[in-house]
């Protein structure tokens, strides 16, 4: 399917590995160009090649921590430079912060809202500008199902991710006149390198879905309907669609992608 990205401009935050590559990937295949931002240069080196093998006919490795509000404006600013406008901004960075309620202390609080928060919203608030100047232009917020399915182990990231839903919502309506969509993905249990490790570290096979989604049920207690975890090649089309010239009246949704759930 043609998705209208054919010399788009886009940014892909995370875009070096994991969902946010997945979401590039599609992006590169349908012609766009991309900013993938991440903070290590070789895992953003090897990827911008990999989509220009892809298809992009520009694929830029900008190294930033989101953290960092100077270096973010100094990405947007480049990229302004670079293209003059934005047709698409995906955020998909935001790594968990795991631990009881009466484990965590005050800084991995913070810890968690800076990355799963305060990334985004630095990032949306710097690329603004560049959006607003686009003929047409998107915001995707990558969420996760524990803001519906609540997990003991991570109150800190939840409420993260929680805050990401509300902000996301919020900016919908904000730019619904200049007709920006804003939508937000909520992966379920996804097969990252951070599942893995931990699947291997309790004496799982990491790279067996289905022994993966099997201790997820034992673990946690959350399995899905399928009987495995998901892929992030199954995240990325839908990222991609939501972020794409081809959504044109979707806006302030969050699209569940998790393998079936008891949750809407």
């Amino acid at each position: 399917m043609d998705l209208g990205f054919a010399g788009a401009a886009t940014v892909v935050v995370g875009g070096g590995r994991g969902m946010g590559f997945a979401t590039a990937r599609c992006l590169a295949e349908d012609g766009a160009r991309i900013a993938i931002v991440g903070r290590s240069r070789d895992v953003l080196d090897a990827a911008a090649a990999d989509l220009v093998r892809l298809g992009s006919p520009e694929a830029v490795p900008m190294v930033a921590d989101t953290s960092d509000t100077a270096q973010v404006e100094r990405v947007f600013a480049e990229v302004g430079e670079r293209w003059g406008e934005l047709n698409a901004l995906i955020n998909t960075v935001g790594p968990g912060v795991a631990g009881n309620f009466e484990e965590l202390t005050d800084e991995q609080w913070q810890e968690a809202f800076d990355a799963g928060l305060m990334g985004m919203v630095r990032c949306v608030r710097a690329a603004l500008p560049l959006l607003r100047s686009a003929e047409w232009a998107r915001i995707v917020n990558f969420s996760a199902h524990s803001t519906q399915r609540q997990s003991t182990r991570l109150p800190a990231y939840t409420a993260a991710k929680a805050a990401v839903n509300s902000v996301s919502k919020n900016l919908s309506l904000l730019l619904a006149k200049d007709e920006i969509m804003v939508n937000v993905v909520s992966p379920g249990s996804i097969s990252s390198e951070a599942l893995r490790a931990w699947a291997d570290s309790v004496g799982i096979d990491g790279n067996d879905p289905y022994a993966l989604m099997a201790a997820i049920d034992e673990h946690f207690g959350h399995p899905a309907h399928l009987p495995r975890t998901g892929l992030p090649s199954e995240i990325g089309p839908v990222a991609a669609f939501l972020a794409s010239r081809r959504n044109s009246y979707m806006t302030g949704a969050n699209v569940n992608v998790d393998g079936g759930s008891d949750f809407i």
